[in-house]
């Protein structure tokens, strides 16, 4: 789960991580009484969207218009989020779509000396978490990491004890730091180590971390996504969820216990278990085709589940044909069965559907489906399966 910059910086000042003031606006009024409020010379509009890139982003409908901008009056913060608010934004991470800006952060300007890196993910090779620092902050650090990796610097810390003061103290003298620094070095590090093991981070992410006049170091910006299967311990991380951001289909999916996520093909993938489902979008585009999604129903899904993701299937447009693959264990072939069959009766599929069943009660599945009369193409295995359903597709 993803969270806006403004409600990452609530949990870090929460947490004793420096952040600058600041506050959020819904209407240009709003932004205004903001600037006012914080009675600095300077201030910074940030648009509020999950999605990085916002400074160098641009909006359609005022193409000179960036994502972040700096403003110095409060009649100039009302002009600027009223260009933002209700407007499509487009950084290199939401794609040529955009997305709706519905919420704008106003904060206080600092006086930066230098821009730093920082950032926290668990490494699954080793099983830890780590932290890395960089001195090229401000920039994506994915091109940092692709062209000089070796200017990314990593400490791997226990999940139990999180950072230790050494490790914190060791990475701000390798990125050069003042020793009047250190201390607020050390303190940040540690405090933002706690923020990702006490909430189960999959990501803690400051970039820019700046140096200030003062030699502290502040978070300018802050991200921060939670591990989906541990937010049950958090139900008030889960109050911060903006189902405005996600995409409506994903969202109907997770409310019918589904794993849906759209893709930019024009296949829809119906299958039971995620390695199944990368197996079958594998085989797709190996014969020539495009997945137009990942739906996993899971081994308990029953008819009423399978049938929702029909529905979900079929709400693209962009799919154009189906692939049924399933391999029963928990989840029975008669089920899948049952569900086409009530799935054509009700959502009328105008679409080919080519099916694979293999497994839990195969033989009792297939014969529902031929006794049904509905119009479905059989596949023997996953190989036939993804060659027939890319032959099926309609010509371009």
């Amino acid at each position: 789960m993803k969270i806006h910059e403004y409600q990452a910086k609530q949990l870090l000042r929460k947490a004793g991580v420096a952040v600058l003031p600041g506050q959020v606006a819904t209407t240009p009024e709003e932004a205004a009484a903001a600037f006012e409020t914080l009675d600095a010379p300077v201030a910074v509009i940030k648009a509020q969207i999950h999605a990085g890139g916002r400074g160098k982003g641009t909006f359609k409908e005022h193409p000179q218009q960036r994502g972040v901008q700096l403003v110095r009056s409060a009649e100039e913060a009302a002009q600027v989020a009223r260009r933002m608010l209700g407007n499509t934004l487009v950084t290199i991470q939401t794609g040529p779509e955009g997305k709706t800006v519905h919420r704008v952060l106003v904060e206080a300007g600092c006086d930066i000396q230098r821009e730093l890196y920082l950032g926290i993910v668990l490494d699954r090779a080793i099983a830890r978490p780590v932290l890395m620092v960089s001195a090229e902050g401000g920039v994506e650090i994915e091109q940092v990491a692709a062209q000089r990796p070796e200017a990314i610097l990593k400490e791997p810390f226990s999940p139990d004890r999180g950072l230790a003061p050494y490790q914190a103290r060791k990475l701000a003298r390798q990125l050069g730091l003042p020793s009047a620094s250190l201390r607020s070095a050390q303190g940040f590090m540690t405090a933002l180590s706690r923020v990702f093991l006490d909430y189960d981070c999959s990501l803690a992410e400051i970039n820019p971390l700046v140096l200030t006049a003062q030699g502290e170091l502040v978070a300018l910006d802050a991200k921060i996504n939670f591990d989906d299967n541990a937010l049950f311990r958090h139900p008030d991380i889960q109050q911060l969820r903006d189902l405005s951001e996600e995409d409506p289909m994903e969202v109907r999916a997770a409310e019918a216990g589904l794993s849906y996520v759209k893709l930019e093909g024009n296949i829809g993938c119906l299958v039971n278990g995620a390695g199944l489902a990368m197996a079958t979008m594998d085989l797709i585009k190996l014969h020539g085709g495009e997945p137009a999604n990942f739906l996993d129903v899971g081994g308990g899904a029953n008819v009423e589940q399978v049938t929702e993701a029909f529905r979900i299937l079929l709400a693209d447009p962009n799919v154009k044909a189906v692939l049924v693959n399933i391999f029963g264990g928990i989840m029975r072939c008669t089920t899948i069965a049952q569900a086409l069959v009530q799935a054509h009766k009700t959502l009328g599929i105008q679409v080919p559907v080519v099916v694979r069943l293999e497994g839990t009660e195969v033989d009792q599945g297939r014969r529902i489906l031929e006794e049904s009369n509905v119009e479905l193409t059989p596949a023997q295995d996953l190989t036939d399966a993804a060659r027939k359903v890319v032959a099926a597709l309609p010509a371009a």
